[in-house]
C-alpha cells in the first residue's frame, strides 16, 4: 500500500463516523501533492447537493481529528469539498446512480481513430464498460484502457 493510500485509508475511516450522522456521502478521499504542497482532500455531497455550511462544519470536526490522530508527517492542507458535475464515477454507486445517463469517456490510446467518446451507460463491471452510443451502436470499454469516465456535461 502506498502512502498517500495509507493516508487516504485513514483519513476514510476517521470521516465515515462524521459524514454518517450528518447523512452525508463521502464520495472520494485523495492525498495529492501540487506543486510543493501537499493536499487531502475529501469529497462529499448529499441529496440536493453540498453546500459550502456543510463543507465548513465536516472540515471544523475532521480538523481536530486529524490533529489527534497525527498520521501524516509532512505539511499538508485538508480541505473538504463537493465532487462537482463532471466528477469521475469510481465507486459502485456512482455507476449505479448514473446508469442510463449520458457519460463521457476518455482512453489512454486511440480506439477507432478517437480517444474520447460519448453515450449512455449500458453495462458495467469490475473489467469493461459498455455505453449506447448516439448512432445506436454498443462501445465496449476494459476498464484498465480507460484513463476517465464521468457524467456528460450537457450546456
Amino acid at each position: 500500500m502506498s502512502k498517500a493510500s495509507e493516508y487516504e485509508a485513514k483519513t476514510e475511516a476517521l470521516i465515515l463516523p462524521i459524514l454518517d450522522r450528518m447523512k452525508f456521502e463521502l464520495v472520494d478521499v485523495e492525498y495529492v501533492k501540487e506543486g510543493s504542497v501537499w493536499y487531502l482532500r475529501a469529497y462529499i455531497d448529499k441529496e440536493g447537493g453540498i453546500t459550502i455550511n456543510d463543507c465548513e462544519a465536516v472540515a471544523r470536526e475532521m480538523n481536530v481529528l486529524l490533529d489527534e490522530a497525527d498520521f501524516i508527517p509532512d505539511s499538508y492542507t485538508f480541505e473538504v469539498s463537493s465532487p462537482g458535475l463532471g466528477r469521475p464515477l469510481k465507486k459502485e454507486k456512482d455507476f449505479v446512480r448514473n446508469m442510463g445517463k449520458d457519460v463521457e469517456i476518455r482512453t489512454y490510446r486511440s480506439m477507432n481513430g478517437s480517444k474520447e467518446f460519448f453515450g449512455k451507460l449500458k453495462a458495467y463491471d469490475h473489467d469493461m464498460v459498455a455505453i449506447a452510443a448516439e448512432n445506436g451502436e454498443t462501445l465496449t470499454f476494459q476498464r484498465a484502457d480507460i484513463a476517465l469516465i464521468r457524467q456528460a456535461i450537457d450546456f
